[in-house]
């Protein structure tokens, strides 16, 4: 579904990605891992063209997205559940919901507001307050459900459940599990190793913007060492 391919990207004259690489299959959770400044948010916001890639190739679907603005990303299929949850504050939740709302693959079942609130009742319990007032868990489960309402092909979430509650944690694990049983393509950066290798069937480590490693969850959590290389502090 999503190819990318020695992508290379810069921030003003400081190059951050070199040749990333990275794949996930229709209907499989992926992750993409590593320590804080090696690449990952880069990594997802140059997919999304929100930085300009100086080099090689992001393909969805067979499409070439490299290049492309970030709306035409978007449209083809791509949601993303931002670092910081990036919610409207000053939008209700029922608004945020349907801000972003969209059905363009004319699916027989989308994500529609009731849907998303008994995916997270927390948020039909609150549809009328304004997102600011919501809880650090709760703007997630808002972020989450804004970018399902676009019926994405793809959702990608950066720092998934960073700064949550465990309970809060839990609960996004679960959504997550939830969404992948539907067959819904997830690609997902997380620090939380265990629970990603309970959820997830590809992980791709990324160490100073190159891929370093890629592999299923048995053999990541069968080799420690991977651990103490790339993703220790």
């Amino acid at each position: 579904m999503l190819k990318v391919e020695g992508l290379t990207a810069f921030y003003g004259q400081s190059q951050v990605l070199f040749g990333m690489e990275l794949w996930v299959e229709a209907g499989e959770v992926a992750t993409l891992l590593g320590r804080n400044g090696m690449g990952k948010t880069t990594t997802i916001r140059t997919i999304l063209g929100l930085v300009p890639p100086a080099g090689g190739r992001v393909a969805f679907e067979g499409r070439e997205l490299a290049g492309q603005p970030p709306h035409r990303i978007a449209r083809v299929g791509i949601g993303l559940v931002p670092e910081g949850r990036q919610v409207f504050p000053t939008l209700t939740v029922l608004e945020n919901l349907v801000a972003t709302a969209a059905n363009r693959d004319g699916r027989a079942n989308p994500w529609t507001v009731p849907r998303v609130c008994a995916l997270f009742p927390r948020l039909a319990e609150r549809a009328g307050n304004l997102a600011r007032t919501l809880s650090g868990g709760e703007q997630q489960m808002l972020a989450i459900g804004r970018a399902l309402m676009t019926n994405p092909k793809l959702l990608i979430l950066d720092e998934a459940t960073e700064g949550l509650a465990p309970l809060v944690r839990a609960e996004i694990w679960q959504c997550l599990a939830t969404l992948k049983a539907e067959g819904q393509s997830i690609l997902v950066v997380d620090k939380n190793v265990a629970a990603l290798a309970r959820l997830a069937d590809r992980h791709h480590v990324i160490e100073k913007g190159r891929l370093a490693w890629t592999g299923t969850s048995a053999a990541l959590t069968a080799d420690p060492s991977l651990k103490e290389r790339y993703l220790g502090v």
